[in-house]
């Protein structure tokens, strides 16, 4: 029987990798957005698991508005992005310190 606690350590695993996927490669910006949205995805999958173990609709309200919240990043972030290319013809995080003037 899966019980919370299977939830639980596939919510971490994917924490981490999400952390690990933000620290460890800074140079390429898709994988940091990617690495953003791993880490959302653990944090509705706790929200709808322990809704489900607390008989609770609440925590499954909230994933719906996380999910909403990440599609907009993701949306909002590669526009960004899209136009970013296409000022300076590169999307290396190291120069977009250059967007500051």
């Amino acid at each position: 029987m899966i019980g919370i606690e299977h939830y639980i350590v596939v919510s971490a695993i994917l924490f981490v990798l999400g952390v690990l996927g933000i620290f460890l490669n800074r140079k390429n910006i898709i994988i940091i957005l990617m690495a953003i949205e791993l880490i959302l995805l653990s944090v509705n999958l706790n929200l709808v698991a322990f809704s489900a173990f607390l008989g609770d609709l609440t925590g499954q309200i909230f994933a719906m508005f996380v999910l909403a919240v990440a599609a907009s990043e993701a949306a909002i972030g590669l526009a960004i992005l899209v136009i970013y290319f296409r000022g300076r013809g590169t999307i290396a995080v190291d120069s977009v310190d250059r967007l500051k003037g």
